[in-house]
């Protein structure tokens, strides 16, 4: 067996060592810094930050372009990179109605009021903003001008295979979102995929087909509407003749990558050029500081909660943050939750469990021993490293696909889900109690977890060696489907079914008209007989 891994190794690695010479990647990373600080797309520009770093590890000389803007939230510390950046700024009009778009996107979604109305509002305005950067010359020609072998672009807007295309280089994409968000042009066999937001798993009964069929075309809806709010600007910096639509843009990609594993996901049909690589940013676990340690000494082999629910946490109602701290307060566990303490209401006495702090190792937390319970929004990055460590999961999902990735967390039995408008202290309480006294829970979370670890290589091995390997063989089309050329009518073979329902009803109809001729002859001849 270890014979085998080290051959799979190899033959993974290899093509790294016959590069001449180490490419030039661009990274692009167009989510502003209000978005990334707020965490509407933080864990997207975290992906693309560690997929960056990575790469420059070993060996590539990587740029990354991102967004800059104004800074909504003060302590925000940017580190240092060791790949290069170029930044630009949109205008600071252009900030201020994005700002408040995203305040009142936020307002809507933590008040359990979310609809997709919202949602195509902000993503015109992420439209606006990709005009706003192509229509900037002089970074598009410093692009240009840098001649990068591959670009690598991220999923959470379209602007990123935008100006792939505008620099007509190839590229990759990283899918950080759940599975089925958007469509990249994988077989989808309806009968045991669950379309994205049917909140179904792979074993369907009959109703659940009828769903799944129903909200097929929904989906398909949604997404068009979605990515006609890019049409202006394709309009605009285009040429007639040679617009690129988004949804063929999307399986143009050399690679997709996908920001999960199938110790989360259902097993479906993938195609050559899909690869997951769930578990990117799992760091190697260090000794967590002693300020925690103490803390969790404390409550001794009860054990403790980790409570992270991303920065927007802030922005709770406080009636949210009330019920949530009496719930605590039921548990025998420790609760490190990290929450502001700046931002606690003065009218709510903090339960004598409950530790609230700015910044904790979450990695780390999720590693220790007497960890029992993983309260969270459902990001994947979180999910992912709930799965590393096999830490059970009560999620509270906001918006986005964070309800979509709970409701594998439920199909796979390692936790449970609880919505916004449900929580109440006795509710969480009970939830949480079940997860953790239910031994049943842990054991699924310890499953999934040897699914994630037992892999032969690692994410980021998973990476480099089809990035080196596309580099290599000068692009992706020996992976590539042919189907994802063909129309959708030749794809469903719609075309071959109306022929052979042609033949089939031509052959019956001529068969008829001779049947017809013979019966009248018969006929006919009868009567000469009588006669």
């Amino acid at each position: 067996m270890a014979g085998q891994r080290a051959l799979l190794l190899a033959g993974f690695l290899l093509p790294g060592f016959l590069l001449s010479e180490a490419a030039k990647i661009l990274t692009l990373s167009l989510v502003g810094e209000c978005l990334r600080k707020n965490q509407i797309g933080g864990s997207h520009h975290l992906l693309l930050d560690q997929v960056s770093q990575i790469l420059q590890d070993h060996g590539h000389n990587v740029t990354m372009l991102h967004q800059r803007g104004n800074s909504f939230i003060s302590d925000f510390k940017e580190k240092e990179k060791s790949y290069q950046v170029i930044s630009w700024f949109p205008p600071e009009d252009y900030n201020k109605e994005l700002k408040e778009n995203f305040d009142f996107f936020m307002e809507e979604a933590l008040g359990d009021r979310f609809t997709f109305g919202n949602f195509l509002s902000f993503m015109e305005l992420l439209g606006l903003q990709c005009s706003h950067f192509l229509r900037r010359k002089d970074i598009m020609d410093t692009l240009k001008n840098e001649n990068f072998d591959l670009v690598i672009v991220e999923n959470f807007d379209y602007c990123p295979f935008l100006v792939a295309e505008k620099l007509g280089k190839p590229f990759v994409s990283i899918l950080s979102s759940s599975f089925g968000a958007i469509d990249i042009g994988l077989p989808n066999p309806l009968s045991y995929v669950p379309v994205f937001h049917s909140f179904l798993s792979d074993h369907m009964d009959f109703w659940g087909r009828v769903k799944n069929f129903l909200m097929f075309f929904d989906f398909s809806i949604r997404q068009w509407q979605i990515q006609s709010t890019y049409d202006n600007t394709i309009k605009e910096h285009f040429p007639e003749g040679s617009r690129p639509v988004l949804c063929h843009l999307l399986k143009k990609a050399e690679l997709w990558f996908v920001n999960s594993d199938f110790a989360l996901e259902f097993a479906r049909p993938l195609l050559p050029n899909t690869v997951y690589v769930g578990g990117l940013m799992v760091r190697p676990v260090k000794a967590v500081p002693q300020e925690f340690e103490n803390f969790i000494n404390k409550f001794g082999d009860s054990g403790f909660i980790l409570v992270a629910m991303g920065s927007m946490v802030s922005n709770f109602q406080v009636d949210l943050l009330r019920e949530m701290n009496s719930a605590f307060a039921r548990l025998s566990q420790g609760v490190i939750w990290k929450y502001k303490p700046s931002h606690w209401p003065k009218d709510i006495r903090l339960s004598s469990n409950v530790k609230i702090v700015n910044w904790l190792p979450q990695n780390d937390l999720l590693a220790h021993p007497r960890i029992r319970l993983f309260v969270t929004h459902g990001g994947m990055n979180s999910i992912m490293e709930a799965i590393q460590h096999g830490v059970p999961v009560v999620g509270i999902p906001l918006f986005g696909d964070q309800p979509e990735n709970l409701n594998h967390v439920e199909a796979k039995k390692f936790g449970v889900s609880i919505q916004l408008k449900q929580i109440k202290a006795e509710t969480l309480a009970l939830k949480m109690k079940q997860v953790i006294e239910d031994k049943r829970y842990k054991a699924a979370a310890v499953a999934a977890s040897i699914i994630r670890r037992s892999h032969p290589l690692t994410p980021a091995q998973r990476l480099v060696g089809w990035i080196d390997h596309i580099l290599q063989t000068g692009g992706a089309a020996h992976l590539k489907v042919h189907g994802l050329q063909q129309p959708w009518h030749e794809q469903y073979l719609l075309d071959v079914f109306l022929f052979l329902l042609v033949v089939t009803l031509g052959t019956l109809w001529l068969c008829g008209k001779l049947l017809g001729m013979v019966v009248r002859w018969l006929c006919g001849v009868r009567k000469l007989k009588k006669a």
